[in-house]
Protein backbone atom coordinates (compact mmCIF):
# COMPACT_ATOMS: atom_id res chain seq x y z
CA UNK A 1 0.00 0.00 0.00
CA UNK A 2 1.79 3.27 -1.39
CA UNK A 3 2.28 6.20 1.50
CA UNK A 4 -0.45 8.97 1.27
CA UNK A 5 1.25 11.83 -0.36
CA UNK A 6 2.70 14.80 1.64
CA UNK A 7 0.21 17.46 1.93
CA UNK A 8 2.30 20.82 1.44
CA UNK A 9 -0.38 23.15 3.25
CA UNK A 10 0.24 21.46 5.85
CA UNK A 11 4.38 21.93 6.45
CA UNK A 12 5.11 23.97 9.54
CA UNK A 13 1.79 23.01 11.22
CA UNK A 14 3.36 20.61 13.00
CA UNK A 15 3.65 21.08 16.92
CA UNK A 16 6.81 21.37 18.91
CA UNK A 17 7.33 18.99 22.22
CA UNK A 18 6.17 19.94 25.32
CA UNK A 19 8.29 18.99 29.08
CA UNK A 20 5.61 17.08 31.29
CA UNK A 21 3.24 19.67 32.76
CA UNK A 22 1.07 20.54 35.79
CA UNK A 23 -0.79 23.82 35.05
CA UNK A 24 -2.60 25.44 38.15
CA UNK A 25 -5.25 28.14 37.59
CA UNK A 26 -5.57 30.65 40.18
CA UNK A 27 -9.51 31.89 39.77
CA UNK A 28 -9.91 28.87 38.19
CA UNK A 29 -13.96 29.36 38.35
CA UNK A 30 -13.55 32.95 37.17
CA UNK A 31 -15.29 34.54 33.67
CA UNK A 32 -11.78 34.42 32.05
CA UNK A 33 -11.09 30.68 33.07
CA UNK A 34 -14.31 29.64 31.92
CA UNK A 35 -14.77 31.70 28.53
CA UNK A 36 -10.93 31.35 27.41
CA UNK A 37 -8.90 29.24 29.16
CA UNK A 38 -10.63 26.04 29.36
CA UNK A 39 -11.70 25.84 26.09
CA UNK A 40 -8.18 26.76 24.91
CA UNK A 41 -6.72 24.22 27.00
CA UNK A 42 -9.27 21.29 25.50
CA UNK A 43 -8.88 22.50 21.74
CA UNK A 44 -4.84 21.71 22.58
CA UNK A 45 -5.59 18.57 23.94
CA UNK A 46 -7.74 18.07 20.78
CA UNK A 47 -5.08 18.59 18.65
CA UNK A 48 -2.70 16.57 20.39
CA UNK A 49 -0.51 19.58 21.28
CA UNK A 50 -0.72 18.92 24.82
CA UNK A 51 2.64 17.06 26.68
CA UNK A 52 1.39 13.19 26.74
CA UNK A 53 1.24 13.97 30.94
CA UNK A 54 -0.66 17.32 32.02
CA UNK A 55 -2.32 17.98 34.56
CA UNK A 56 -4.75 20.72 35.56
CA UNK A 57 -5.16 22.17 38.85
CA UNK A 58 -7.82 25.15 40.07
CA UNK A 59 -7.78 27.19 42.72
CA UNK A 60 -10.11 29.67 43.57
CA UNK A 61 -12.39 30.65 47.21
CA UNK A 62 -15.31 28.41 46.96
CA UNK A 63 -15.31 24.88 48.39
CA UNK A 64 -16.11 21.72 46.03
CA UNK A 65 -15.31 18.43 45.31
CA UNK A 66 -12.09 17.37 42.07
CA UNK A 67 -15.35 15.94 40.58
CA UNK A 68 -17.77 18.89 40.95
CA UNK A 69 -14.92 20.99 39.52
CA UNK A 70 -13.91 18.75 36.91
CA UNK A 71 -17.88 18.95 35.91
CA UNK A 72 -18.01 22.48 35.65
CA UNK A 73 -15.27 23.02 33.69
CA UNK A 74 -16.28 20.67 31.19
CA UNK A 75 -19.78 22.44 30.37
CA UNK A 76 -17.64 25.64 30.28
CA UNK A 77 -15.87 24.14 28.03
CA UNK A 78 -18.65 22.57 26.12
CA UNK A 79 -20.22 26.35 26.03
CA UNK A 80 -17.03 28.38 25.04
CA UNK A 81 -15.15 25.82 22.33
CA UNK A 82 -14.42 27.10 18.89
CA UNK A 83 -15.24 23.40 18.10
CA UNK A 84 -17.96 21.15 19.57
CA UNK A 85 -15.96 18.81 22.08
CA UNK A 86 -15.29 15.25 21.83
CA UNK A 87 -16.56 14.05 24.93
CA UNK A 88 -13.34 11.44 24.93
CA UNK A 89 -10.77 13.89 24.33
CA UNK A 90 -12.97 15.90 27.18
CA UNK A 91 -12.89 13.59 29.67
CA UNK A 92 -9.33 12.59 29.59
CA UNK A 93 -8.70 15.78 29.65
CA UNK A 94 -10.40 15.77 33.39
CA UNK A 95 -10.03 13.02 34.45
CA UNK A 96 -7.33 13.77 37.24
CA UNK A 97 -8.29 17.38 37.35
CA UNK A 98 -7.96 18.61 41.13
CA UNK A 99 -9.49 21.37 42.91
CA UNK A 100 -7.72 23.03 45.67
CA UNK A 101 -10.41 25.95 47.67
CA UNK A 102 -9.56 29.24 49.83
CA UNK A 103 -8.72 32.57 49.61
CA UNK A 104 -4.98 33.69 47.97
CA UNK A 105 -3.95 34.94 50.76
CA UNK A 106 -4.11 31.81 53.08
CA UNK A 107 -1.01 29.49 53.40
CA UNK A 108 -3.23 27.10 53.93
CA UNK A 109 -3.57 26.79 50.48
CA UNK A 110 -0.54 26.70 49.16
CA UNK A 111 0.58 23.83 51.69
CA UNK A 112 -2.50 22.02 49.82
CA UNK A 113 -1.61 22.89 46.52
CA UNK A 114 2.27 21.87 47.17
CA UNK A 115 0.41 18.39 48.24
CA UNK A 116 -1.66 18.02 44.93
CA UNK A 117 1.74 18.88 42.76
CA UNK A 118 3.92 17.07 45.15
CA UNK A 119 1.28 13.58 44.68
CA UNK A 120 1.50 14.00 40.40
CA UNK A 121 5.58 14.24 40.48
CA UNK A 122 4.92 10.62 42.70
CA UNK A 123 3.41 9.54 40.38
CA UNK A 124 4.95 10.61 37.06
CA UNK A 125 8.04 9.12 38.51
CA UNK A 126 9.69 12.55 37.81
CA UNK A 127 9.86 16.41 38.76
CA UNK A 128 6.58 17.78 36.59
CA UNK A 129 6.70 21.59 35.08
CA UNK A 130 4.50 24.18 36.86
CA UNK A 131 3.04 26.49 35.95
CA UNK A 132 0.89 29.09 37.53
CA UNK A 133 -1.60 30.88 36.06
CA UNK A 134 -3.02 34.17 37.98
CA UNK A 135 -6.32 34.30 36.50
CA UNK A 136 -7.60 36.83 39.47
CA UNK A 137 -7.99 40.49 40.23
CA UNK A 138 -4.69 42.19 39.63
CA UNK A 139 -4.45 43.35 44.01
CA UNK A 140 -3.36 39.10 44.15
CA UNK A 141 -0.61 38.68 41.51
CA UNK A 142 1.85 39.88 44.40
CA UNK A 143 0.37 38.20 46.96
CA UNK A 144 0.26 34.74 45.34
CA UNK A 145 3.93 34.77 43.83
CA UNK A 146 5.08 35.89 47.08
CA UNK A 147 2.54 32.78 48.66
CA UNK A 148 4.45 30.83 45.71
CA UNK A 149 7.72 31.83 46.99
CA UNK A 150 7.34 31.41 50.61
CA UNK A 151 5.87 27.56 49.93
CA UNK A 152 9.23 27.00 47.61
CA UNK A 153 7.14 25.97 44.82
CA UNK A 154 8.33 28.77 42.31
CA UNK A 155 11.82 26.96 42.33
CA UNK A 156 12.87 24.42 39.67
CA UNK A 157 14.12 20.92 40.46
CA UNK A 158 16.16 18.84 38.32
CA UNK A 159 14.69 18.98 35.04
CA UNK A 160 11.89 20.99 36.11
CA UNK A 161 11.17 24.44 35.34
CA UNK A 162 8.81 27.20 37.13
CA UNK A 163 6.55 29.49 35.26
CA UNK A 164 4.03 32.30 36.04
CA UNK A 165 1.94 33.61 33.85
CA UNK A 166 0.49 37.12 35.32
CA UNK A 167 -3.16 38.38 33.35
CA UNK A 168 -3.39 41.98 32.43
CA UNK A 169 -3.65 45.08 34.05
CA UNK A 170 -0.31 44.86 34.91
CA UNK A 171 -0.42 47.98 37.04
CA UNK A 172 -2.72 50.64 36.53
CA UNK A 173 -0.15 53.51 36.67
CA UNK A 174 3.80 53.76 36.12
CA UNK A 175 4.60 53.99 40.10
CA UNK A 176 2.14 50.50 40.34
CA UNK A 177 3.92 48.78 37.14
CA UNK A 178 7.08 49.52 38.76
CA UNK A 179 6.23 48.70 42.64
CA UNK A 180 4.64 45.26 40.81
CA UNK A 181 7.70 44.45 38.79
CA UNK A 182 9.57 44.87 41.86
CA UNK A 183 7.67 42.31 44.12
CA UNK A 184 7.29 40.00 41.51
CA UNK A 185 10.91 39.51 40.65
CA UNK A 186 12.07 39.08 43.94
CA UNK A 187 10.92 36.12 44.06
CA UNK A 188 10.82 35.17 40.64
CA UNK A 189 13.66 35.48 37.56
CA UNK A 190 12.35 37.22 34.96
CA UNK A 191 12.72 34.54 32.10
CA UNK A 192 10.14 32.82 34.31
CA UNK A 193 7.63 35.81 34.11
CA UNK A 194 5.05 35.83 31.01
CA UNK A 195 2.88 39.05 31.24
CA UNK A 196 0.01 37.66 28.80
CA UNK A 197 -1.32 39.91 26.45
CA UNK A 198 -3.62 38.37 24.39
CA UNK A 199 -3.54 40.13 21.22
CA UNK A 200 -0.17 39.49 20.83
CA UNK A 201 -1.48 35.75 20.20
CA UNK A 202 -3.61 36.60 17.57
CA UNK A 203 -2.36 35.28 14.07
CA UNK A 204 -2.27 38.54 11.89
CA UNK A 205 -0.33 39.96 14.92
CA UNK A 206 2.08 37.61 14.40
CA UNK A 207 1.87 38.07 10.93
CA UNK A 208 3.13 41.79 10.45
CA UNK A 209 6.24 40.94 11.23
CA UNK A 210 6.42 38.04 8.31
CA UNK A 211 5.02 40.39 6.08
CA UNK A 212 7.73 42.76 6.77
CA UNK A 213 10.51 40.49 7.51
CA UNK A 214 9.57 37.94 4.96
CA UNK A 215 8.59 39.56 1.93
CA UNK A 216 11.55 41.69 0.31
CA UNK A 217 8.67 44.17 -1.86
CA UNK A 218 7.05 45.47 1.53
CA UNK A 219 10.35 45.94 4.30
CA UNK A 220 12.26 48.71 1.83
CA UNK A 221 8.64 50.78 1.69
CA UNK A 222 7.68 50.65 5.97
CA UNK A 223 9.67 54.46 6.22
CA UNK A 224 8.85 58.07 6.72
CA UNK A 225 9.94 58.15 2.76
CA UNK A 226 6.81 56.05 1.64
CA UNK A 227 4.59 56.15 4.07
CA UNK A 228 2.38 59.04 5.22
CA UNK A 229 0.29 58.21 8.48
CA UNK A 230 -0.80 54.83 10.18
CA UNK A 231 -4.23 54.67 11.71
CA UNK A 232 -4.69 51.84 14.80
CA UNK A 233 -8.36 51.43 15.48
CA UNK A 234 -9.98 48.55 18.19
CA UNK A 235 -13.62 49.71 18.30
CA UNK A 236 -16.22 47.88 20.01
CA UNK A 237 -20.42 47.73 19.30
CA UNK A 238 -20.81 46.79 23.05
CA UNK A 239 -21.27 48.91 26.01
CA UNK A 240 -19.30 47.69 29.34
CA UNK A 241 -22.24 45.30 30.12
CA UNK A 242 -22.09 44.09 34.09
CA UNK A 243 -18.17 45.73 34.07
CA UNK A 244 -18.75 48.63 35.64
CA UNK A 245 -17.02 48.16 38.65
CA UNK A 246 -13.59 47.65 36.35
CA UNK A 247 -14.27 50.11 33.59
CA UNK A 248 -14.96 52.99 35.73
CA UNK A 249 -11.79 52.72 37.48
CA UNK A 250 -9.50 51.39 33.85
CA UNK A 251 -11.36 53.62 31.43
CA UNK A 252 -10.33 52.97 27.38
CA UNK A 253 -7.26 54.45 27.93
CA UNK A 254 -6.01 52.20 30.20
CA UNK A 255 -8.15 48.95 29.59
CA UNK A 256 -6.70 48.68 25.38
CA UNK A 257 -4.22 51.67 24.26
CA UNK A 258 -1.87 50.88 26.90
CA UNK A 259 -1.19 47.60 26.39
CA UNK A 260 -3.05 46.13 23.58
CA UNK A 261 -2.27 49.17 20.82
CA UNK A 262 1.32 50.05 22.14
CA UNK A 263 1.82 46.38 21.24
CA UNK A 264 0.49 46.75 18.16
CA UNK A 265 2.09 49.63 17.10
CA UNK A 266 5.98 48.29 18.26
CA UNK A 267 5.75 45.23 15.95
CA UNK A 268 4.80 47.48 13.37
CA UNK A 269 7.66 49.69 13.50
CA UNK A 270 10.42 47.55 15.08
CA UNK A 271 13.47 47.32 13.20
CA UNK A 272 14.37 43.75 12.04
CA UNK A 273 16.17 41.41 15.38
CA UNK A 274 19.56 39.67 14.70
CA UNK A 275 17.28 36.74 15.00
CA UNK A 276 13.42 35.60 16.46
CA UNK A 277 14.75 34.57 20.07
CA UNK A 278 11.83 36.05 22.68
CA UNK A 279 15.14 38.63 24.17
CA UNK A 280 15.97 39.95 20.86
CA UNK A 281 12.61 40.61 19.75
CA UNK A 282 11.27 42.52 22.64
CA UNK A 283 14.28 44.35 22.73
CA UNK A 284 13.80 46.02 19.57
CA UNK A 285 9.90 46.74 20.52
CA UNK A 286 11.51 48.59 23.66
CA UNK A 287 13.54 50.55 21.69
CA UNK A 288 10.28 51.84 19.82
CA UNK A 289 8.75 52.76 23.05
CA UNK A 290 11.54 54.50 24.17
CA UNK A 291 11.63 56.84 20.64
CA UNK A 292 7.75 57.79 21.88
CA UNK A 293 7.27 60.96 24.01
CA UNK A 294 4.31 61.25 25.98
CA UNK A 295 1.30 63.37 23.60
CA UNK A 296 0.75 66.83 24.34
CA UNK A 297 -2.45 67.99 25.42
CA UNK A 298 -3.57 68.59 21.49
CA UNK A 299 -2.91 65.54 20.87
CA UNK A 300 -5.31 63.59 22.72
CA UNK A 301 -8.61 63.48 22.84
CA UNK A 302 -11.33 61.52 24.75
CA UNK A 303 -15.22 61.27 25.23
CA UNK A 304 -17.87 58.62 26.50
CA UNK A 305 -21.12 57.02 24.86
CA UNK A 306 -24.63 58.87 25.40
CA UNK A 307 -27.51 57.05 24.09
CA UNK A 308 -28.36 55.52 20.60
CA UNK A 309 -29.04 52.74 18.87
CA UNK A 310 -27.17 49.30 18.18
CA UNK A 311 -28.36 46.22 16.18
CA UNK A 312 -31.32 48.14 15.85
CA UNK A 313 -32.38 48.19 19.48
CA UNK A 314 -32.24 51.60 21.82
CA UNK A 315 -29.32 51.47 24.27
CA UNK A 316 -28.23 53.96 27.54
CA UNK A 317 -25.53 56.05 27.06
CA UNK A 318 -22.25 55.54 29.64
CA UNK A 319 -23.93 57.21 32.54
CA UNK A 320 -27.58 55.38 32.53
CA UNK A 321 -25.68 52.18 32.63
CA UNK A 322 -25.69 49.72 36.15
CA UNK A 323 -23.31 50.86 38.49
CA UNK A 324 -21.62 53.84 36.89
CA UNK A 325 -21.82 56.73 38.82
CA UNK A 326 -23.44 59.91 38.18
CA UNK A 327 -20.46 62.24 38.80
CA UNK A 328 -18.22 59.70 36.73
CA UNK A 329 -15.59 61.60 34.35
CA UNK A 330 -14.48 57.82 32.62
CA UNK A 331 -14.03 58.07 29.12
CA UNK A 332 -15.31 55.20 26.87
CA UNK A 333 -13.35 56.86 24.06
CA UNK A 334 -9.62 57.81 24.09
CA UNK A 335 -7.57 58.80 20.60
CA UNK A 336 -3.84 59.89 20.74
CA UNK A 337 -1.65 60.89 18.23
CA UNK A 338 1.79 59.82 18.67
CA UNK A 339 5.00 59.82 16.72
CA UNK A 340 8.39 57.61 16.83
CA UNK A 341 10.77 59.77 17.14
CA UNK A 342 13.26 57.87 15.10
CA UNK A 343 15.82 57.34 12.24
CA UNK A 344 12.97 55.26 10.17
CA UNK A 345 9.42 56.78 11.41
CA UNK A 346 10.61 60.82 11.57
CA UNK A 347 7.50 62.93 10.69
CA UNK A 348 5.05 59.84 10.25
CA UNK A 349 2.13 60.52 12.58
CA UNK A 350 0.46 57.63 14.62
CA UNK A 351 -3.29 57.82 15.54
CA UNK A 352 -4.39 55.09 18.08
CA UNK A 353 -8.05 55.30 18.46
CA UNK A 354 -10.83 52.88 20.71
CA UNK A 355 -13.97 53.15 22.05
CA UNK A 356 -17.11 51.04 23.40
CA UNK A 357 -20.83 51.41 21.58
CA UNK A 358 -19.50 52.58 17.79
CA UNK A 359 -20.64 51.44 14.79
CA UNK A 360 -19.03 47.71 14.48
CA UNK A 361 -16.04 45.31 16.31
CA UNK A 362 -13.25 46.38 14.51
CA UNK A 363 -9.54 45.66 15.32
CA UNK A 364 -7.45 46.96 12.79
CA UNK A 365 -3.78 48.55 11.32
CA UNK A 366 -4.54 50.63 8.51
CA UNK A 367 -1.00 51.99 6.84
CA UNK A 368 -1.57 54.87 4.12
CA UNK A 369 1.33 55.33 1.38
CA UNK A 370 2.66 58.58 0.36
CA UNK A 371 0.17 59.64 -2.91
CA UNK A 372 2.52 59.28 -5.86
CA UNK A 373 4.66 62.46 -6.68
CA UNK A 374 2.82 63.36 -10.31
CA UNK A 375 -0.96 62.97 -11.30
CA UNK A 376 -1.12 61.80 -14.98
CA UNK A 377 -4.94 60.72 -14.82
CA UNK A 378 -8.06 62.82 -14.97
CA UNK A 379 -10.78 61.69 -12.13
CA UNK A 380 -13.78 62.36 -14.19
CA UNK A 381 -16.55 59.98 -13.45
CA UNK A 382 -14.02 58.10 -11.39
CA UNK A 383 -13.25 58.41 -7.78
CA UNK A 384 -9.40 59.22 -9.39
CA UNK A 385 -6.24 57.42 -7.43
CA UNK A 386 -5.83 57.28 -3.84
CA UNK A 387 -2.93 56.59 -1.98
CA UNK A 388 -2.19 52.53 -1.44
CA UNK A 389 -3.34 51.46 1.79
CA UNK A 390 -2.08 48.11 3.75
CA UNK A 391 -4.87 46.83 6.33
CA UNK A 392 -3.62 44.21 8.67
CA UNK A 393 -7.20 43.51 10.48
CA UNK A 394 -7.13 41.30 13.39
CA UNK A 395 -10.94 41.11 14.06
CA UNK A 396 -13.68 40.13 13.15
CA UNK A 397 -12.10 38.71 10.11
CA UNK A 398 -8.25 38.02 10.45
CA UNK A 399 -6.27 38.59 7.32
CA UNK A 400 -4.43 40.91 5.60
CA UNK A 401 -5.86 43.89 2.15
CA UNK A 402 -3.99 46.49 -0.12
CA UNK A 403 -5.76 48.94 -1.78
CA UNK A 404 -4.43 49.53 -5.13
CA UNK A 405 -5.50 51.84 -8.02
CA UNK A 406 -6.59 50.01 -11.57
CA UNK A 407 -8.26 51.14 -14.47
CA UNK A 408 -11.96 50.70 -14.91
CA UNK A 409 -13.11 49.12 -17.98
CA UNK A 410 -14.08 51.10 -20.73
CA UNK A 411 -12.86 53.55 -23.47
CA UNK A 412 -11.17 56.03 -20.96
CA UNK A 413 -8.22 56.05 -18.73
CA UNK A 414 -10.52 55.80 -15.33
CA UNK A 415 -9.02 55.24 -11.94
CA UNK A 416 -10.34 53.43 -8.84
CA UNK A 417 -9.14 51.34 -5.77
CA UNK A 418 -9.41 47.73 -5.75
CA UNK A 419 -8.36 45.11 -3.03
CA UNK A 420 -5.84 42.33 -2.81
CA UNK A 421 -7.27 40.45 0.28
CA UNK A 422 -5.74 37.45 2.17
CA UNK A 423 -8.24 35.86 5.05
CA UNK A 424 -6.69 33.14 6.98
CA UNK A 425 -9.81 31.53 7.10
CA UNK A 426 -9.66 30.62 3.55
CA UNK A 427 -5.74 30.58 3.07
CA UNK A 428 -4.78 27.77 5.07
CA UNK A 429 -6.38 24.61 5.84
CA UNK A 430 -7.05 24.55 9.25
CA UNK A 431 -9.06 27.17 12.13
CA UNK A 432 -6.64 29.66 12.77
CA UNK A 433 -6.17 28.93 16.92
CA UNK A 434 -7.46 31.49 19.51
CA UNK A 435 -4.91 33.37 21.19
CA UNK A 436 -4.87 31.92 24.32
CA UNK A 437 -4.02 28.62 22.56
CA UNK A 438 -1.06 29.73 21.45
CA UNK A 439 -0.15 31.64 24.21
CA UNK A 440 -0.55 28.92 27.21
CA UNK A 441 1.41 26.66 24.83
CA UNK A 442 4.49 29.52 24.10
CA UNK A 443 4.48 29.74 28.51
CA UNK A 444 4.61 26.06 28.71
CA UNK A 445 7.54 25.83 26.61
CA UNK A 446 9.13 28.66 27.79
CA UNK A 447 9.01 30.61 24.44
CA UNK A 448 8.44 34.53 25.62
CA UNK A 449 8.48 36.11 22.21
CA UNK A 450 4.97 36.90 22.57
CA UNK A 451 4.86 38.19 26.10
CA UNK A 452 6.08 41.31 27.43
CA UNK A 453 9.15 42.06 29.40
CA UNK A 454 9.60 43.94 32.62
CA UNK A 455 11.51 46.84 30.88
CA UNK A 456 8.69 46.76 27.84
CA UNK A 457 5.95 47.88 30.19
CA UNK A 458 7.08 50.27 32.23
CA UNK A 459 8.24 51.80 28.86
CA UNK A 460 4.58 51.64 27.89
CA UNK A 461 3.47 53.46 30.93
CA UNK A 462 5.86 56.23 30.65
CA UNK A 463 4.11 57.25 27.74
CA UNK A 464 0.49 56.65 28.90
CA UNK A 465 0.75 57.14 32.58
CA UNK A 466 1.10 61.53 32.00
CA UNK A 467 -1.86 61.60 29.65
CA UNK A 468 -3.69 59.40 32.80
CA UNK A 469 -2.92 62.14 35.24
CA UNK A 470 -3.89 64.65 33.42
CA UNK A 471 -7.00 63.88 32.30
CA UNK A 472 -7.78 62.60 36.24
CA UNK A 473 -6.55 66.44 37.37
CA UNK A 474 -9.07 67.49 34.29
CA UNK A 475 -12.37 66.54 35.43
CA UNK A 476 -14.29 68.63 32.57
CA UNK A 477 -17.57 67.35 31.17
CA UNK A 478 -17.08 64.77 28.80
CA UNK A 479 -18.26 65.18 25.00
CA UNK A 480 -20.62 62.12 24.22
CA UNK A 481 -20.96 60.28 21.06
CA UNK A 482 -24.42 58.72 20.13
CA UNK A 483 -24.12 54.52 20.87
CA UNK A 484 -23.33 53.37 17.10
CA UNK A 485 -21.91 56.03 15.53
CA UNK A 486 -18.41 56.50 14.36
CA UNK A 487 -17.73 58.05 17.19
CA UNK A 488 -17.15 61.57 18.04
CA UNK A 489 -16.51 64.07 15.39
CA UNK A 490 -14.24 66.16 17.69
CA UNK A 491 -11.56 63.24 17.39
CA UNK A 492 -10.71 64.63 14.05
CA UNK A 493 -8.92 67.58 15.79
CA UNK A 494 -6.22 65.02 16.34
CA UNK A 495 -5.46 64.23 12.55
CA UNK A 496 -2.53 66.53 10.95
CA UNK A 497 -3.08 67.99 7.33
CA UNK A 498 -5.81 65.95 4.88
CA UNK A 499 -5.84 62.88 7.34
CA UNK A 500 -9.07 61.06 7.76
CA UNK A 501 -10.43 58.45 10.00
CA UNK A 502 -11.07 55.39 7.99
CA UNK A 503 -15.30 54.51 8.61
CA UNK A 504 -15.79 51.97 11.16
Amino acid sequence: MSEAPENPLAKGLERLPVHPTVLVIFGATGDLAKRKLLPALYNLAHEGALPERFHLIGVSRREKAHEDFAAEAAEAIRSFSRREPDEKVLEALLAEAKYVPGTFDDESVYRGLKEQLDAFDEAAGQPLNRAFYLSTAPEFFPVIVEALGNEELTKAAGEREVRVIIEKPFGTTLAEAQDLNQRVLSVLDESQVFRIDHYLGKETVQNMLAFRFANSMFEPLFNRNFIDNVQITASEDIGIGTRAGYYDHAGALRDLVQNHMLQLLTLLCMEPPVDFSADEVRSEKVKVLHSIRPPHRDATFRARYGPGTAAGEDVPGYLQEDGVPADSHTETYAALRLHVENWRWAGVPFYLRTGKRLARKVTEIAVTFKPVPHLAFGSEGSVGVKPNQLIFTMQPNEGVSMSLGAKIPGTRMRIRPVNMEFLYGTAFMSQSPEAYERLIMDAMRGDATLFTRNDEVEAQWRIIDPVVRRWEDEAETLVEYPSGSQGPPEANELLLGDDEWRAI
